[in-house]
Protein backbone atom coordinates (compact mmCIF):
# COMPACT_ATOMS: atom_id res chain seq x y z
CA UNK A 1 0.00 0.00 0.00
CA UNK A 2 0.91 3.76 -0.82
CA UNK A 3 2.65 5.15 2.37
CA UNK A 4 3.23 9.11 1.94
CA UNK A 5 6.26 10.40 2.31
CA UNK A 6 5.04 14.43 3.66
CA UNK A 7 3.31 13.92 6.84
CA UNK A 8 -0.53 15.26 6.44
CA UNK A 9 -0.94 18.28 8.56
CA UNK A 10 -4.40 18.60 10.41
CA UNK A 11 -4.66 21.60 12.45
CA UNK A 12 -5.88 24.12 9.16
CA UNK A 13 -9.25 23.53 7.00
CA UNK A 14 -7.55 23.99 3.99
CA UNK A 15 -5.08 21.44 4.52
CA UNK A 16 -7.94 19.01 5.64
CA UNK A 17 -10.06 20.14 2.56
CA UNK A 18 -7.06 19.49 0.24
CA UNK A 19 -6.77 15.70 2.16
CA UNK A 20 -10.10 15.04 1.50
CA UNK A 21 -10.62 16.53 -2.15
CA UNK A 22 -6.69 16.02 -3.71
CA UNK A 23 -7.07 13.80 -6.92
CA UNK A 24 -8.15 15.33 -10.62
CA UNK A 25 -11.52 13.45 -10.43
CA UNK A 26 -12.87 13.54 -6.73
CA UNK A 27 -14.41 16.45 -7.32
CA UNK A 28 -16.14 15.45 -10.91
CA UNK A 29 -16.94 11.97 -9.12
CA UNK A 30 -18.87 13.80 -6.36
CA UNK A 31 -20.70 16.27 -8.68
CA UNK A 32 -21.61 13.21 -10.86
CA UNK A 33 -22.69 10.96 -8.25
CA UNK A 34 -24.77 13.82 -7.06
CA UNK A 35 -26.60 13.60 -10.58
CA UNK A 36 -27.18 10.34 -9.63
CA UNK A 37 -24.35 8.78 -11.71
CA UNK A 38 -24.22 6.04 -9.49
CA UNK A 39 -22.59 2.70 -11.21
CA UNK A 40 -18.80 2.67 -11.26
CA UNK A 41 -19.74 2.21 -15.09
CA UNK A 42 -22.13 5.40 -15.54
CA UNK A 43 -19.23 7.28 -13.47
CA UNK A 44 -16.56 5.81 -16.06
CA UNK A 45 -18.68 7.19 -18.75
CA UNK A 46 -19.30 10.60 -17.09
CA UNK A 47 -15.45 10.85 -16.98
CA UNK A 48 -13.88 9.00 -19.91
CA UNK A 49 -10.55 10.38 -19.38
CA UNK A 50 -10.03 8.35 -16.11
CA UNK A 51 -8.94 4.77 -15.99
CA UNK A 52 -11.06 3.02 -14.15
CA UNK A 53 -8.19 1.90 -11.76
CA UNK A 54 -7.34 5.80 -11.10
CA UNK A 55 -11.07 6.61 -10.80
CA UNK A 56 -11.86 3.27 -8.21
CA UNK A 57 -8.68 4.67 -5.80
CA UNK A 58 -10.56 7.55 -5.50
CA UNK A 59 -13.89 6.49 -4.89
CA UNK A 60 -12.25 3.83 -2.48
CA UNK A 61 -10.74 7.45 -0.23
CA UNK A 62 -13.96 9.57 -0.74
CA UNK A 63 -15.51 6.36 0.60
CA UNK A 64 -12.95 6.31 3.94
CA UNK A 65 -13.30 9.63 4.47
CA UNK A 66 -17.06 9.15 4.93
CA UNK A 67 -17.43 11.60 1.87
CA UNK A 68 -18.93 8.67 0.09
CA UNK A 69 -21.04 5.13 0.63
CA UNK A 70 -21.08 1.83 -1.13
CA UNK A 71 -23.53 -0.33 -1.77
CA UNK A 72 -22.72 -4.24 -2.59
CA UNK A 73 -25.51 -5.70 -4.18
CA UNK A 74 -25.50 -10.25 -3.60
CA UNK A 75 -26.64 -10.55 -7.50
CA UNK A 76 -24.34 -12.03 -9.78
CA UNK A 77 -22.14 -10.38 -11.75
CA UNK A 78 -21.89 -8.37 -7.99
CA UNK A 79 -23.92 -4.91 -8.27
CA UNK A 80 -22.24 -1.50 -6.89
CA UNK A 81 -23.81 1.65 -6.29
CA UNK A 82 -22.07 5.06 -4.52
CA UNK A 83 -24.14 7.91 -2.78
CA UNK A 84 -23.32 10.89 -0.93
CA UNK A 85 -23.23 10.84 2.56
CA UNK A 86 -25.08 13.29 4.10
CA UNK A 87 -21.20 14.48 5.36
CA UNK A 88 -20.64 14.32 1.90
CA UNK A 89 -23.57 16.49 0.53
CA UNK A 90 -22.21 19.26 2.73
CA UNK A 91 -18.92 19.76 0.28
CA UNK A 92 -21.89 20.30 -2.89
CA UNK A 93 -22.17 24.13 -2.26
CA UNK A 94 -18.46 24.59 -1.89
CA UNK A 95 -18.75 22.42 -5.12
CA UNK A 96 -20.84 24.93 -6.83
CA UNK A 97 -19.35 27.75 -5.72
CA UNK A 98 -15.67 26.42 -7.25
CA UNK A 99 -17.47 25.56 -10.56
CA UNK A 100 -18.93 29.04 -10.68
CA UNK A 101 -16.16 30.55 -9.88
CA UNK A 102 -14.28 28.98 -12.90
CA UNK A 103 -17.24 29.78 -14.85
CA UNK A 104 -17.04 33.39 -14.69
CA UNK A 105 -13.21 33.24 -14.83
CA UNK A 106 -13.45 30.53 -18.14
CA UNK A 107 -11.34 33.07 -21.03
CA UNK A 108 -8.53 33.94 -18.43
CA UNK A 109 -8.21 30.27 -17.03
CA UNK A 110 -8.19 28.88 -20.49
CA UNK A 111 -5.48 31.25 -21.29
CA UNK A 112 -3.49 30.65 -18.64
CA UNK A 113 -4.03 26.92 -19.10
CA UNK A 114 -2.80 26.93 -22.52
CA UNK A 115 -0.12 28.91 -21.90
CA UNK A 116 1.72 26.34 -19.72
CA UNK A 117 1.58 24.05 -22.52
Amino acid sequence: MYEKKIPVRLDCGLDLIAEVLYGKWKILLLWNINQNYIRPSELQRQIPDASRRVLNIQLKELEEHGIIEKTIYPVTPPKVEYRLTEFGKTLLPVIDVMGRWGDQHKERLQSAIVTQK
